[in-house]
């Protein structure tokens, strides 16, 4: 059964390219009784979709690079990352439409058929914010545009191509920090065996 939750109060404290709600609320403790008023913030910036893209061939993904603030407060400007993207409004009913449309623009990749590994929280104590994920197999012959991002964004994406293994080497290393590409590459590397496409041994 579902517990209580009272919203006493909700409000956009912040409303610019992303947005700040705070509430004032009381939740259902697990004794029953309801909490004291609290007062909670939301970072509300909406979904993003993200893959891992994957040459089974080649035993390689396809990775990119590019600068990030927040991150640079923290002494890693440039992020070593899935691609990703955020999900626009007419796409909330298929974040696979902004896959295609991210890796298009990113790295130049035409991709058609993914595969939903899983929809997470990225930080559930401070955003709403969700992560849809998934696989892709592609091809060489996938890349039929430069990518780079859209330089009317400040876009300047640099596209990176590394063996499996030596990616899951770079999460022990600190040389890859960001949490969903930790995600998918430890799903790839616990489900590769059973991926279609790749070569039998």
């Amino acid at each position: 059964m579902a517990k209580r939750v009272e919203i006493l109060s909700e409000k956009r404290v912040f409303d610019d390219h992303f947005k700040i709600d705070e509430a004032h609320l009381r939740f259902e403790r697990y004794d029953g009784a309801m909490s004291d008023e609290l007062t909670r913030l939301n970072f509300e910036r909406g979904d993003s979709a993200a893959v891992v893209l994957h040459d089974p061939l080649a035993d390689t993904v396809i990775m990119t690079e590019q600068f990030r603030y927040p991150t640079q407060t923290k002494g890693h400007a440039w992020v070593l990352e899935i691609p990703a993207g955020s999900v626009e409004a007419e796409e909330i009913d298929d974040p696979v439409k902004t896959l295609r449309r991210e890796l298009l623009e990113e790295i130049g990749y035409s991709v058609n058929s993914f595969r939903k590994i899983a929809t997470f929280f990225v930080s559930p104590g401070g955003t709403s914010e969700r992560i849809h994920l998934f696989y892709a197999a592609v091809m060489p012959k996938d890349k039929i545009a430069a990518g780079g991002g859209l330089a009317s964004e400040g876009e300047d994406v640099k596209m990176v191509t590394i063996g499996v293994q030596a990616a899951l080497y770079k999460i022990t290393t600190g040389e890859i920090m960001d949490a969903k590409t930790i995600i998918g590459l430890q799903w790839l590397a616990l489900n590769k065996a059973n991926l279609p496409g790749l070569p039998q041994k």
